[in-house]
């Protein structure tokens, strides 16, 4: 069973998320919930689609088109596509932040941790030439997994979340229109970030070595510092992420 969409949970609403507008057509007053794609006018009994509904699910939910209708659905995925300037959402970077936070809501914890994985990523781009693109949205989403694997096997292991995440990210990112070359490579990224050796590029070692600039001290103790310094030698794959692992945790 799907998990309920966390813009469902009123637990979290504020008081703006119910909301008055004029009817377009007889101009009374309907009376909406944030989630409600779309209502019927009590006066004129004209249906009106929803002004404030979020395109943010909507962008990577395989329902999307049944909760909102195709001709909504067409309207803000062409709003994506244009990436206005004055939009929270203009680029790809943020849509994807976006995306991640909607899928993972209210968790916290994993919202974080991509973020920080995404921090230190975008570190290590100053000094790894790898595609800013695919290291990027490869940080983003790389544990976007996650929760299926929790779902479907108990078990937050890496070889479940490699083998969860990429038809989510997949499905998030052809959405978004990202060129098929980049979802294949992010993609393959995510279904081997806990498997080191298995893919051998730069992108691949950038996102890798990411990953562990925030997991190390969960895995190492840090008082030892010798035994840190042996573990970041063998452990991180580029020379940017041994200089920042070293320049944290060993200064």
């Amino acid at each position: 069973m799907d998990a309920k969409c966390p813009g469902q949970n009123t637990q979290f609403w504020k008081s703006e998320d119910v909301f008055e507008i004029s009817c377009p057509n007889c101009k009374a007053a309907i009376e909406f919930f944030k989630d409600e794609p779309k209502r019927k006018c009590y006066s004129c009994k004209r249906e009106v689609v929803n002004p404030r509904v979020d395109f943010g699910c909507a962008l990577w939910c395989p329902k999307a088109v049944d909760c909102i209708g195709q001709e909504r659905y067409q309207k803000l995925f062409a709003s994506a596509k244009k990436e206005p300037v004055q939009s929270k959402y203009r680029t790809k970077k943020e849509l994807l932040l976006q995306e991640m936070e909607n899928y993972f809501g209210q968790d916290q914890r994993r919202i974080a941790h991509a973020k920080n994985v995404l921090g230190f990523a975008e570190q290590l781009l100053e000094k790894e030439k790898a595609d800013r693109l695919v290291v990027i949205s490869s940080a983003i989403l790389h544990d976007i997994g996650i929760h299926k694997a929790e779902e479907k096997h108990k078990s937050t292991a890496g070889n479940f979340q490699e083998t969860e995440g990429p038809p989510i990210a997949r499905a998030i990112m052809e959405k978004l229109q990202f060129k098929k070359e980049v979802i294949d490579e992010v993609c393959l990224i995510i279904a081997n970030h806990h498997s080191p050796g298995k893919v051998d590029t730069l992108n691949f070692k950038v996102l890798y070595d990411s990953d562990w600039l925030v997991n190390l001290l969960d895995e190492f103790d840090a008082k030892d510092k010798d035994k840190l310094s042996k573990v970041i030698d063998k452990v991180f794959l580029t020379k940017g992420g041994k200089g920042l692992a070293g320049k944290i945790y060993l200064s």
